[in-house]
């Protein structure tokens, strides 16, 4: 379990994480979760300083969405899309995470504050980032001075956000980015991979918390075999974007997440998958708990930079 980890720092926050009473997210509820993530986020110090930070919304649904540009002039876009089972989560919930990535990336991020279940099930998630990659695509005004590649990232349910709406660019003929990243994103809803049991307990997610999770966004049990709902199961994966598929060892989504990365390359798809060694769901928001966390997202922005900066995708 948790205490045989590698990372002794990360170590010992799963070890206090574990000591405390076990509270289901069923019994906490939407309502709560939410607050209580919005409270952590604003303990936590601020990022790095951006060159600029600019509110935006999305048409045509007045999306919110936040524009962090490192720099000045022209630089690769990833429009992020935050996780948090499609439930909880927010622009400022990611708001460092959003800066860190910008400044180690070079890439200006826009950070797109998605629709939420239960309020709003599936597809909301999925059309308001679709409406962000078509809205990046119309050229509007705020992102002068115009990028020169675009990723659609996300971690968690954001990264099946990011996933799913790949898939529809594709096939809808509109929006595609240069580039996916998907951080230990869910891409089955179905909880297969024997990792559910080897990883779902003691790791800071628990496998009733994600069943939890994936019945508040698709409350019908037959609609998670659904390929508009879990990637894992489209039939047909070629001409989608190059991708970068991150998982972590000690991830109850872990064997998902590769099981789609293997598809995506069987699909002729370039495909980048690391498993992230020692690494826990939620590494993103941990960097000020364990330096491997820091030093694993920092990876993460690394890869986005090359891929994006070389135009190999």
């Amino acid at each position: 379990m948790a205490g045989s980890m590698a990372d002794p720092e990360l170590a010992r926050f799963l070890a206090d994480l574990n000591a405390q009473p076990l509270v289901p997210a069923a019994e906490v509820g939407a309502i709560a979760l939410r607050a209580a993530a919005e409270e952590r986020a604003a303990a936590r110090p601020p990022g790095p300083e951006m060159h600029t930070v600019v509110d935006v919304v999305v048409p045509p649904d007045d999306v919110p969405a936040r524009l962090f540009r490192p720099v000045a002039g022209p630089v690769p876009l990833v429009v992020y899309l935050h996780g948090g089972g499609w439930v909880i989560g927010s622009i400022a919930t990611h708001d460092r995470t959003c800066r860190r990535l910008a400044a180690a990336s070079g890439a200006a991020v826009l950070s797109v504050e998605y629709r939420r279940a239960p309020e709003h099930p599936w597809p909301a998630a999925v059309d308001d980032t679709l409406a962000a990659l078509r809205w990046i695509a119309s050229a509007p005004e705020v992102l002068d001075p115009r990028t020169t590649a675009m990723a659609v990232a996300g971690d968690s349910a954001g990264g099946t956000a990011a996933a799913l709406a790949s898939l529809r660019a594709r096939d809808e003929g509109a929006g595609m980015a240069d580039l996916q990243v998907l951080i230990y994103a869910n891409t089955d809803l179905t909880n297969s991979g024997a990792s559910m049991q080897t990883e779902g307990h003691g790791y800071g997610l628990d496998v009733a918390d994600i069943e939890w999770f994936n019945a508040q966004w698709v409350p019908d049990p037959a609609m998670r075999r659904d390929p508009g709902v879990s990637p894992l199961f489209a039939l047909n994966l070629s001409g989608l974007p190059a991708a970068i598929v991150i998982t972590c060892e000690h991830d109850p989504l872990r064997d998902q997440g590769e099981a789609y990365a293997q598809r995506l390359r069987d699909a002729g798809v370039p495909t980048t998958l690391r498993r992230e060694p020692g690494m826990v769901h939620n590494f993103l928001l941990w960097d000020l708990v364990s330096p491997a966390c820091a030093r694993a997202a920092d990876r993460v922005a690394a890869d986005i930079s090359t891929a994006l900066s070389d135009r190999r995708v």
